[in-house]
């Protein structure tokens, strides 16, 4: 990521970028950018409120340091040159992904010129390479024989390096733009952005054009992308302006050692690489939100402002990014939830979502689809404390681990905290009794309560928030067991997400640097994890290395919704910790015949299908679009009367569907026919029965299907008993189709 820092010796030393874990730097004692260095920017008079046309495009003088960096740069470049030409020259073969063979010379031949070989219309498409399975700058000569792969912007670790590329564009442009202090800049799921200080100023959105400008200047002028590997002492000499840049070189860079710089212009940033060959690559560029951060994330250090971006190398996808947003927008939670009249927030209690009537309609459908198959599926649910001593946290290991994100409290002067999981509770009702091997798997199920102390600035609707309920499990089983746990888990899956239309991807992620408990154990839970993903979805899945929870290894299941879009829900997490920490036993038939072995210890398997429901919500709600399909909509029927004298046959049939479980709400305000109907169109109803005299007299109802809207505009008049039996059978089949007549 940009301004990510690695441990190098040599030009050819394999990267490691910083941890985003990495300790907070108590940086409030120095405050503002220019606190901590020699170089200051030229500073224009600040107004928060003025349009970005009250900023000169470019400051002029450009920043001081832009002249201090590029004058190190320069020197050591040329140095670098130099050691270069003296390199021993020889004959390397360079083998290709199909198999074939290139013949090139070391330190002369680059990736490029292996794709100009090739073909002049990949060398224009590929944005970067892979040298024997190490992402490389297309530019950068080979240094022996290897295995060559050249990546487009359409494999994912293409685009990562576009958009890690266009974040250094982005950041140039801040600097040149605004004259500030750069932190750190990596890019993301869906693009880009970069963390900068500002003194007192606030970044708006009437900042983008000029931002954006700048950005097109830097882009039509293709700044070659140029990597240096510099010592740690010349780093800091290098950044001695900038106070951040200088405690990620302390703290992440060993003494004696070296790590990589890259220039594009007249900016060089810390940076890990790799990077497309020129800023030309870039055809679309555009800045697309800002928000405020902290740097490192964390709330005791100075505040920073985010800037995020977009860019691709054709015109046509930005317009299709575009279109995509405004898809995105049109299908919001925020927007629908307020206009469905579903949930809302208050500040009175951030982060904590208030369900409505027909918001907790929706929840409550989702937990009672759970609960079905818990049933079928031979689970226990149980109802765990809300908040718990210390003692179990630290017994648990989150108290080491977790405790800045749980919400802790003074009790009888004594430490407790509201729970952020379920499983150190349920490890305890395992424990409430002598346990017996035929009593395993013992699936423990729990819609509970969890709250998470997540920062104010990271609220978003209901995809984050500090209070949600999770569809929590907990598998305790011996582990000859864990394999046929874990298959019957993916069927489960399958099946729930099914009935939404998810499709899925999957990937293991293994041992993470903040494990608890011995690797060997960590070997044998990862490999059952592994046994399990390639007998059920062989070659479907990827790895992901050092992304597991500390307590084990986990499966995480990510779906894509309707605009394609990846969520993560579903986990799966394999742990041999809790058990071992929490001394959870069990009599086996060993035990029971030789007294002398002792009880054995469980295995956890913790799992989630849904995740927070409050998050799920959001999820499905925008996959659908507000038009939910009819077994988990709020608003399954509306009833309407053409007049008042049929009132009460309209309350009759509304009733009698509710009798029978269905959502049906009856209209018998003031409004005319045609407003009631529209309202109920705009509220997106499943079915609206209009009932008149015709319909009194032969016990039948005109019947409007949501989706035929503008199709069938009178509708179609059905017998009640018939449209009764027909809605009843929609909402058990749990079908996707609206479809009635």
């Amino acid at each position: 990521m940009a301004s990510a820092v690695l441990q190098s010796d040599h030009p050819s030393s394999a990267p490691h970028p910083v941890s985003s874990s990495s300790h907070p730097v108590q940086l409030s004692a120095l405050k503002g950018p220019h606190a901590n260095g020699d170089q200051k920017p030229h500073k224009e008079k600040k107004d928060n409120t003025a349009s970005a046309s009250a900023y000169p495009l470019e400051l002029n003088p450009p920043p001081e340091f832009f002249h201090h960096k590029i004058q190190i740069f320069d020197k050591l470049k040329a140095e670098y040159d130099e050691w270069v030409k003296v390199q021993p020259r020889q004959e390397i073969q360079i083998t290709l992904p199909d198999g074939s063979v290139r013949q090139g010379r070391s330190w002369e031949t680059s990736p490029m010129d292996v794709a100009k070989e090739i073909s002049r219309g990949l060398a224009d498409r590929i944005v970067i390479a892979k040298v024997n399975g190490d992402v490389w700058d297309l530019e950068r000569p080979l240094e022996g024989s290897c295995k060559l792969e050249l990546l487009d912007f359409e494999h994912p670790e293409g685009k990562r390096v576009f958009w890690h590329s266009s974040a250094h564009v982005l950041g140039e442009a801040a600097e040149r733009h605004y004259g500030c202090h750069l932190c750190i800049g990596p890019p993301t799921e869906e693009g880009f952005f970069y963390e900068m200080a500002l003194d007192d100023r606030v970044v708006t959105n009437a900042d983008y054009p000029a931002l954006e400008k700048v950005s097109d200047l830097a882009i039509k002028q293709k700044q070659k992308f140029e990597r240096l590997v510099v010592p740690k002492e010349t780093l800091l000499e290098m950044f001695s302006y900038n106070k951040y840049k200088k405690y990620l070189i302390e703290s992440k860079i060993p003494d004696g050692t070296s790590t990589t710089v890259y220039r594009c212009g007249p900016m060089v940033d810390l940076c890990v690489g790799p990077h497309i060959p020129h800023t030309g690559k870039i055809k679309a560029f555009m800045v697309t939100k800002n928000s405020a951060s902290y740097f490192l994330g964390d709330p005791k250090n100075d505040s920073l402002q985010r800037i995020y971006g977009i860019s691709f190398p054709d015109k046509k996808q930005l317009v299709e990014y575009k279109e995509f947003l405004a898809e995105a927008a049109r299908r919001d939670h925020r927007k629908i939830g307020k206009e469905q009249e579903l949930f809302f927030f208050n500040d009175l209690s951030p982060g904590s979502c208030f369900w409505l009537p027909h918001g907790t309609r929706i929840y409550n459908t989702l937990t009672e689809l759970l609960r079905s198959e818990y049933f079928k599926r031979g689970y226990q649910e149980v109802i765990s404390p809300n908040m718990y001593h210390s003692k179990l946290w630290e017994t648990s290991g989150h108290w080491q681990n977790y405790r800045d994100d749980m919400f802790t409290l003074i009790v009888e002067k004594e430490p407790w905290a509201l729970k952020p999981m379920n499983c150190p509770g349920h490890c305890l009702i395992f424990d409430s009794r002598d346990r017996s091997y035929k009593e395993l798997p013992i699936r423990m199920a729990e819609f509970g309560i969890v709250h998470r102390n997540e920062a104010s600035g990271a609220l978003t609707g209901l995809t984050r928030v500090r209070r949600f309920v999770q569809d929590d499990t907990h598998v305790f089983c011996m582990p000859s067991q864990i394999e046929e746990e874990i298959g019957a888990l993916f069927d489960f899956m399958e099946h729930v997400y099914g009935l939404f239309g998810f499709d899925f991807k999957l990937e293991l992620s293994t041992r993470p640097d903040n494990y608890l408990g011995a690797i060997e154990a960590w070997d044998e839970a990862e490999n059952q994890l592994k046994k399990a993903l390639d007998k059920q979805y062989p070659g479907k899945w990827e790895l992901n290395p050092g992304d597991g929870a500390f307590y084990g290894p986990k499966i995480d299941i990510t779906i894509r919704d309707a605009l394609r879009r990846s969520f993560q829900c579903a986990t799966i997490q394999l742990d041999f910790q809790l058990p071992e920490r929490f001394d959870l036993k069990y009599r086996s038939a060993d035990n029971s015949a030789n007294a002398d072995k002792g009880p054995s210890r469980p295995v956890i398997i913790h799992r989630a299908i849904l995740g927070s429901l409050e998050r799920f919500i959001a999820i499905t709600t925008e996959h659908f679009a507000g038009k939910w399909p009819f077994w988990l909509s709020p608003r399954q029927v509306l009833v309407v009367p053409v007049a008042a004298p049929f009132k009460d046959y309209a309350s009759e049939v509304a009733n009698t569907l509710s009798d029978l479980g269905i959502f049906a709400d009856v209209d018998n305000g003031e409004n005319t026919l045609p407003k009631k109907i529209r309202n109920g169109e705009i509220s997106q109803c499943n079915f609206i029965l209009v009932v008149g005299q015709q319909e009194y007299d032969n016990r039948s109802v005109n019947v409007r299907n949501r989706d035929d809207v503008g199709t069938k505009a009178k509708g179609e008049m059905v017998p009640l008993d018939e449209v009764v039996k027909k809605l009843v059978a929609l909402k058990a089949s749990r079908c996707l189709e609206n479809k009635l007549l």
